[in-house]
This record gives C-alpha cells, sequence and structure tokens, in this order.
C-alpha cells in the first residue's frame, strides 16, 4: 500500500472519523481508521452503530488496506510539518513521511475491521439541500431525550417529502419542530427516527461537505448521507414517533409578543437568581400592559425584572425551567417571538414573529 495527499485532506478525513471510533476494549480494531488504496485514499471508522467513510485523492497509488490506532494517526499527522503526506504500508505497519519526518505506526489486524451495509441496498435515494437539512436537524435536537429508554424520543423525527423537511424532536417535557421547505427529489414520503447521538454526528458531517446537495438512503434497518466523497452511515430506530400535533394547543387564553434578545436576557439574570432549581415565573397582566419575569433563591436572593412587550388576553402566573425556554431561542430566526399561553398547567408555544417555520412547545412547572 503506497499513496501521496495533502496534509489538509488527510487530516480532515482523520479528525473526522476518529469522531466516530468505538471505545471497546474487547475490539481493539474499533479504535482504528482502516486506511484503503485503490484509485484513491479511503478513510473508514465505526462504532457498529455508526460509520463514515471519506474519500481523498492522491498520487503514485499502490493498492493495499491497513488499521492504525485513529488517536495515533491524527496526533502524527497534526504534529507532521509537511504540506505532503506520503502514507505507505511496511513490514504491515504504516509508515508516515513528510519534511524529512518519518513516522511508524504498528497497525492491528484489519481483517476484523466491521463494515456496514451497502447503502446501495439500503432503500431509496432522496437527493436533498445539504444546508437544509443540517439547520433542521441543528434546530430540534436539544429536545430530544439523552436517553434511550424510550427510544422514539431519544430520537429525531424526520420526514421527507416533496416540497421540503420536516425534523422533530420531544422529551416528553418540550417539543421543538422545524420546517424547512424546497426541493426534494421524492413524490412519495418518507420518515425516519435518527438516534440522537447519531444526529450531532450527522450534523457535525454536513457542516463539512462543500456540495450544496446530499444523497439521503433510507432503509429499513440504517440511513446514509452521501456527498463530497463523504458517506455516514447510522443505525435508525423502529418504532412510531408520538403524534405530536395533536398535544400542540389549538386556542390560548394569553398571548405576549416580545423581542427575543430582550427575553434571552432576562432569562441569564434569572438563571443567576434561582440557584440550582433553574426556575422562572412568568407573570402576564395584559390590562396593566406588564410581563414580568421572577426568580430566587435562598442561597442568592430574587429578582423581578419586566420587559416591553405586546399583551393581550388573560392574567396568569406561570413557572417554567429556564432551560427549556432558552433552548430553542437560537433556532428562531426572527427578533421578535410570540409567547401563546395554553393556560394555567398547560403548554406555551413559542414562535418567531416572521419565522412561521419554527414552533416550540413547553410544559410548566408543576408549582
Amino acid at each position: 500500500m503506497r499513496i501521496s495527499t495533502t496534509k489538509e485532506k488527510i487530516l480532515e478525513a482523520v479528525v473526522l472519523s476518529e469522531r466516530l471510533v468505538g471505545k471497546k476494549e474487547s475490539l481493539p480494531v474499533l479504535s482504528c481508521v482502516l486506511l484503503e488504496v485503490g484509485k484513491a485514499l479511503t478513510v473508514r471508522a465505526t462504532n457498529l452503530e455508526a460509520a463514515i467513510e471519506i474519500s481523498i485523492p492522491g498520487d503514485g497509488a499502490e493498492r493495499g488496506v491497513v488499521a492504525v490506532p485513529a488517536s495515533i494517526l491524527s496526533q502524527t499527522l497534526r504534529s507532521t510539518l509537511g504540506e505532503r503526506i506520503d502514507l505507505k504500508k511496511e513490514d504491515g505497519n504504516l509508515s508516515v513521511k513528510s519534511h524529512g519526518a518519518t513516522s511508524l505506526i504498528k497497525s492491528i489486524q484489519n481483517e476484523e475491521f466491521p463494515v456496514m451495509g451497502d447503502d446501495e441496498e439500503s432503500g431509496g435515494m432522496i437527493n436533498v439541500p445539504r444546508e437544509s437539512l443540517m439547520r433542521c436537524l441543528q434546530s430540534v435536537s436539544y429536545a430530544a431525550s439523552p436517553s434511550m429508554i424510550r427510544p422514539e424520543l431519544g430520537s429525531v423525527y424526520v420526514i421527507v417529502k416533496d416540497g421540503g423537511i420536516t425534523c422533530v424532536a420531544t422529551d416528553s417535557f418540550r417539543l421543538a419542530e422545524k420546517k424547512i421547505s424546497g426541493s426534494v427529489s421524492r413524490k412519495s414520503e418518507t420518515e425516519i427516527l435518527i438516534p440522537l447521538k447519531h444526529v450531532i454526528e450527522l450534523a457535525h458531517v454536513l457542516e463539512r461537505i462543500e456540495d450544496d446537495s446530499v444523497d439521503l438512503r433510507v432503509g429499513e434497518s440504517q440511513m446514509s448521507v452521501k456527498a463530497s466523497g463523504v458517506r455516514y452511515t447510522s443505525r435508525v430506530v423502529e418504532g412510531n414517533f408520538p403524534d405530536y400535533n395533536e398535544i400542540i394547543p389549538k386556542s390560548f387564553v394569553s398571548e405576549a409578543t416580545v423581542l427575543k434578545n430582550d427575553f434571552s436576557e432576562i432569562l441569564k439574570k434569572a438563571r443567576v437568581f434561582s440557584g440550582s432549581d433553574q426556575h422562572v415565573g412568568i407573570h402576564i397582566y395584559p390590562k396593566k400592559k406588564i410581563l414580568t419575569a421572577t426568580a430566587r433563591s435562598n442561597d442568592v436572593g430574587e429578582m423581578s425584572d419586566s420587559i416591553d412587550s405586546a399583551l393581550s388576553g388573560e392574567d396568569l402566573d406561570i413557572n417554567f425551567h429556564i432551560g427549556y425556554l432558552a433552548d430553542c431561542l437560537p433556532s428562531i430566526e426572527s427578533d421578535s417571538i410570540t409567547l401563546s399561553f395554553a393556560g394555567t398547567g398547560k403548554p406555551l408555544v413559542i414562535r418567531g414573529v416572521s419565522d412561521a417555520s419554527f414552533t416550540y412547545l413547553v410544559m410548566p412547572l408543576n408549582r
């Protein structure tokens, strides 16, 4: 095995792959990246639930394959000064040469390196805008449950159909929905549940892909995204996402329109005074034209701040977890937001005044 390529390309591929390497000591090969030279250099990594494959152009290619620890290879490449990297398999190990420096990395038997199913057999292919898919996932992923006790809640629900993409996530305490309009090469509707940890990695990969669109292929047990010489594959969840449209209130007793930045700043202040509970009280008095946020803790003290707002409806005092209110704000693209309250003990719905693509629902605290 032999190939010469640029440090920038090989380092970028190895660093991206290193994020996926497994940590299981029983399978040392999972801590490795697999380097395979054919017409180009292919870098592969997997943790048995997700896999990545990156193709890199190179010169002087001689076919071969070798598996080396991802962390050692990435550290070696980072500390290499030259712009060109020569890779060669010597006595079963990997030689890395550049700018007069040579490193020899011990390899691991690559015959045990697992390969996830071929995406050519994993269902129909859909071409979707790269940035739209990335924004959609990033806008809702924080609302998914970090636990997989209920797999459907620990996943992001993705709907792809002609006209756009919809992503939804919920942990049963809050729900985020993002709709991105755009042309996709799909007439029938496709639905998938992608586990949260794979969504985070997929969004990271999409940020580094240069193509404007990606090929999304969905099968019964896995999905893959392919573009710019990169293919990311992950397992999907078999299950049914809750019928979330049923829990979004259709009517509201009070509404407030505020500047997003003002609301964000008052929540930051409330964090300081709320202590470990991280609770904030929202008090709406439309007739008095007052919207106030309060927080208190025995250790810190208390605060009560009013926000300039346009109010309507009934008087209402209601409490929320600060993080659940603040998490959604970066996903809203307009400067002003509408807080729509369904009533005591009922959900709050947050939307951007000029951003109909995003809907966020959060349940109040019991007290």
